[in-house]
């Protein structure tokens, strides 16, 4: 027998140890197993997130809440598997080895204190750490020393694991609500909504998990294209570590709306931009979904005083858009803007003002009859308040529930989701998990209507003591539905909230159906 048949004889036996594994770990004994339809999906074995460092501030109250829903994960568990689920900081190095801070200036706090010296954090150290499933963990960080943070869960805490990290600073110029849920590291994210304007200070945060260094690339596109910038390429992201850029540093524009376009050459990042307006509060502008020809944005608050719409169109050609917005009775076109046209390359912004007036909704956007399939990537900027009192949150194009998703962080008072069904009937289950300190699970049924979006306040656990997490379920028969959470937490007159869409958790994967076939092993 000559090597080539060993090797061919090796690869089976291994093929057919795979295969036997997954049919073994597969919940739901056969109805997990592929069929003539299509692969199998299996729980994944492991799963990654990244939290920014919270907050430059040094009356920063910060919030870590992690959780991983009860189900397909135990049962595809190996017998006696615990599993783990720990995030821990994510240093960020200066050249003398101590952890530095994202600014070029010394914060300030109301009475003029200068920020602390943050000391160097343990990367060994666990920040935060969940035991089970079905029960959420929660830690708190006080300071501008809190670091960003990276982990990763396995076994049954891997399939579904969320985490959420919400920052509270009460006072000063920086008083906002900034809150975000960490996420997985990955090669590619646009972020429409971003600005280098005076009155900004906008960063974009970079996340390594990895054991070697990661080298990104940071492109900005403004209403005429592309924005000239050389110190945007290149950047090395060291191991285990977090990277602060300040936009207006790479480039002498000041634009009121741009797209930030981060990419890597080498390795992985997590990214997501913390956006700061001297007026009008703070929050973290996540990423918007893959660039695609259409586009929901779910959930803009009834009570929103200014509305705006920052769009950027991928590819060789313009998109023309449809602008639909789904309240609770159906869907609209906001009066002058049933149509817009963003040109190839760039980024196009639009006022919708108050639109909402006193009704949540969410905003469509799908190309015209003659508009072509160009993708697009977009993101609604929404203020609450007036005056001196106003707050900002940011909501971006989000793919679908799909199975299942998260939101991690809940407290008593505060939350409301919004779910929109835009082609079909939806049918979501809405699991409130104990709380991080105890209570009682509870758990309610929405329909949601085609062409509309429902608000509604959640199920909250019975005897809640602590936060507690929400798990959306898109149930059997139903159509696609797009969600997201707003949770408020006003201070001192000022509406403070902050809003976290609620993608697919990813918590299976497909894997193909395999079999063995000796006739590969004749000579």
């Amino acid at each position: 027998m000559n090597r080539s048949t060993l090797s061919l004889i090796a690869a089976a036996v291994a093929l057919a140890a795979v295969t036997g594994f997954a049919a073994v770990t597969a919940p739901g004994g056969d109805s997990a197993k592929a069929d003539a339809k299509g692969p199998a999906r299996l729980p994944v074995e492991r799963s990654s997130l990244l939290c920014p460092a919270p907050s430059l501030s040094d009356l920063a109250e910060t919030t870590y809440t992690t959780f991983t829903p009860k189900g397909s994960g135990e049962a595809g568990a190996k017998a006696g598997t615990a599993g783990s689920a720990v995030l821990k900081p994510a240093v960020t190095p200066l050249t003398d080895g101590t952890p530095a801070k994202p600014t070029d200036k010394a914060d300030k706090d109301k009475k003029g204190k200068k920020g602390k010296t943050p000391e160097k954090p343990d990367p060994n150290k666990a920040v935060v750490t969940l035991k089970e499933p079905g029960k959420p963990a929660s830690a708190t960080a006080d300071g501008s020393d809190a670091p960003a943070l990276a982990g990763s869960a396995d076994g049954p805490l891997a399939p579904g694991w969320a985490a959420q990290q919400t920052t509270v600073v009460s006072a000063g110029d920086a008083r906002a609500v900034l809150g975000t849920r960490c996420t997985e590291p990955d090669t590619d994210f646009w972020f429409p909504g971003a600005s280098t304007a005076k009155t900004r200070q906008d960063y974009v945060h970079l996340t390594n998990p990895d054991d070697t260094a990661a080298v990104a690339d940071i492109e900005l596109f403004g209403k005429d294209g592309p924005v000239k910038s050389e110190v945007g390429e290149g950047i090395t992201v060291p191991a285990k570590s977090s990277v602060p850029v300040l936009l207006s540093t790479l480039t002498s524009a000041a634009a009121d709306d741009l797209t930030v376009h981060v990419t890597t050459r080498s390795g992985r990042v997590g990214a997501v931009v913390q956006a700061s307006d001297a007026k009008a509060g703070a929050d973290w502008l996540p990423a918007s979904a893959d660039p695609a020809a259409s586009q929901v944005l779910p959930g803009i608050p009834g009570d929103a005083t200014d509305v705006r719409l920052v769009v950027y169109a991928k590819g060789a050609d313009d998109a023309d858009l449809k602008v639909r917005l789904a309240g609770a009775s159906g869907s609209f076109t906001p009066a002058g803007l049933d149509t817009v046209h963003v040109k190839s390359g760039m980024t196009a912004s639009f006022d919708l003002k108050n639109v909402m007036r006193g009704e949540v909704g969410s905003l469509l956007l799908t190309p015209t009859s003659d508009g072509g399939k160009t993708p697009i990537a977009a993101a609604l900027r929404v203020v609450r308040g007036t005056g001196d009192k106003q707050e900002t949150a940011y909501i971006p194009a989000t793919a679908p529930v799909g199975d299942r998703s998260t939101a991690a962080d809940n407290r008593a008072k505060g939350s409301m989701l919004a779910f929109n069904a835009p082609t079909a009937a939806a049918t979501v289950k809405v699991t409130a998990s104990p709380g991080t300190e105890g209570g009682e699970p509870q758990t309610m049924t929405y329909t949601v209507k085609a062409g509309t979006t429902l608000a509604v306040e959640p199920p909250v656990p019975s005897g809640l003591k602590g936060s507690y997490a929400l798990t959306v379920e898109t149930q059997p028969g139903s159509g696609p539905v797009y969600a997201s959470r707003t949770l408020a937490l006003p201070q001192g007159g000022i509406p403070m909230f902050t809003v976290q869409t609620l993608p697919d958790d990813k918590g299976t994967v497909a894997v193909p159906a395999a079999k063995q076939d000796l006739s590969v092993l004749d000579d």
